[in-house]
């Protein structure tokens, strides 16, 4: 089946879509949507090539579907690369960029990354502020 014809059967009604404001933007959770918008672009079930990016509890997952797997396969085939998380940003950033850019899906580099950079700074843990200071009169005020 052509991914168009998949897309016109799957793009009104499907478990993964979010419908919040009626005149917004319509939003899928599907696996493999990496900006988690309702289009046929970004469609993780309607392509046949998806790059899908998880945070998990050792670092980055990136799965990408093989394409020349068998249509008639229980489960389609997938390819998974994982990065740690003490490799760093660059490295997964790098790693995700060739993955996409190998002639892959080219098209979906740009939301690749954002959807990585976003995934390592929500694993970063965030810095204790720092105590306020008291200035000006309060703290001519509170010297005894």
């Amino acid at each position: 089946m052509s991914t168009d014809l998949q897309w016109l059967l799957i793009r009104k009604y499907n478990s993964f879509l979010v419908k919040k404001v009626p005149e917004g933007p319509s939003f899928s959770k599907e696996p493999g949507n990496l900006l988690n918008l309702h289009s046929h672009k970004y469609s993780g079930l309607a392509n046949s090539k998806t790059i899908d990016i998880q945070s998990s509890e050792s670092g980055l997952q990136i799965t990408t579907r093989k394409s020349k797997a068998s249509p008639h396969a229980v489960r389609p085939a997938r390819s998974t690369a994982n990065v740690r998380n003490r490799s760093g940003g660059r490295r997964s950033l790098g790693v995700v960029a060739s993955v996409a850019k190998r002639g892959y899906r080219p098209d979906l580099r740009a939301a690749a990354l954002g959807r990585t950079s976003a995934l390592l700074a929500a694993q970063k843990e965030k810095k204790a502020s720092p105590p306020k200071k008291v200035r000006g009169k309060k703290a001519a005020a509170s010297i005894p």
